[in-house]
């Protein structure tokens, strides 16, 4: 039997799916991604191809290969990365940034694709074809809204309204408790010896939960987070895009409703002929669906 494989290749995991071309379900699999890098291309598309080649069903043959991958920010890498990838998997590839996959994925021929998790990006596929990009920057100077950076802005709101004397607000003390420390000053000191995506990101709940018991802080942070994401829907759209819908995806994205709120919002009171949808289906789908047009 022939399958196609998709893949959403996140800053945290990646998920594999096998489909047969008509759409039937074969394999799924869910693997970490600590050792993914888009680049250089070459070791990129080897460590596609030999990811796909390892959870392949014995009995199938793959016969296209798509990918939605984290950290292929702009459409020349895109298309490289895709041309590196047909030659190590040895049939049809295509491979484009993670955030392209959720539009296919919720069954949307055009839309502006957000995502929020480990990192956060919009991406819309322009009247003409060529992918567009907004955000993306990193966590140290952007990402807003996704999980490092939510903590970055809610330590940075804590630790000021310390300094002020204010001990009213709940933000610092679960701040403290999520990274163990007993003190400001040590929070401070914490996350300056740890600065790291993957050791801030964890720590996003804690905003949340400072949220819901109160925190003007934490609620403040939530909806800068959701206004920020929403500045970067508004740049793709200065930019031509040119659609109606938004869908919203990733870690942060799909587990805090307050961000999700606070993102629709905004888009809301700047564009309100957007509708902005919540991605059910895993992006994954989106992926197989690309791989899918490779065979028409």
């Amino acid at each position: 039997m022939t399958v196609l494989a998709g893949l959403d290749i996140g800053g945290t995991k990646t998920h594999l799916r096998y489909e047969t071309p008509s759409g039937e379900p074969v394999a799924d699999a869910v693997v970490p991604s600590e050792t993914w890098s888009a680049t250089p291309v070459a070791e990129a598309a080897r460590w596609i191809a030999d990811l796909v080649e390892r959870h392949r069903p014995s009995t199938e043959t793959v016969v296209a290969v798509a990918a939605g991958a984290q950290g292929c920010d702009d459409e020349h890498h895109c298309a490289e990365l895709g041309y590196a990838l047909t030659t190590a998997a040895g049939v049809p590839a295509a491979v484009t940034n993670d955030a392209a996959l959720l539009v296919p994925a919720a069954g949307l021929s055009s839309g502006i694709g957000v995502i929020s998790g480990t990192g956060s990006i919009a991406v819309a596929v322009l009247p003409g074809g060529e992918l567009a990009f907004a955000g993306g920057w990193g966590w140290v100077i952007g990402d807003e809204g996704s999980a490092p950076a939510l903590v970055r802005e809610a330590v940075r709101a804590a630790l000021t309204r310390n300094d002020a004397g204010d001990t009213t607000d709940v933000l610092l003390p679960l701040l403290m408790e999520a990274f163990g420390v007993g003190d400001a000053v040590g929070l401070a000191r914490t996350v300056n010896d740890l600065p790291t995506a993957e050791h801030w990101a964890p720590k996003a709940p804690a905003v949340f939960a400072a949220a819901a018991r109160g925190s003007h802080d934490a609620r403040a942070t939530i909806t800068e987070g959701g206004r920020g994401l929403a500045t970067l829907v508004g740049q793709l759209m200065a930019r031509g895009a040119g659609v109606t819908d938004v869908v919203a995806a990733g870690g942060v994205m799909t587990s805090q409703p307050g961000l999700y709120a606070a993102f629709r919002d905004a888009v809301a009171a700047d564009h309100p002929g957007l509708t902005v949808h919540l991605l059910g289906d895993p992006p994954v789908t989106g992926a197989v669906a690309l791989a899918r047009r490779l065979q028409t």
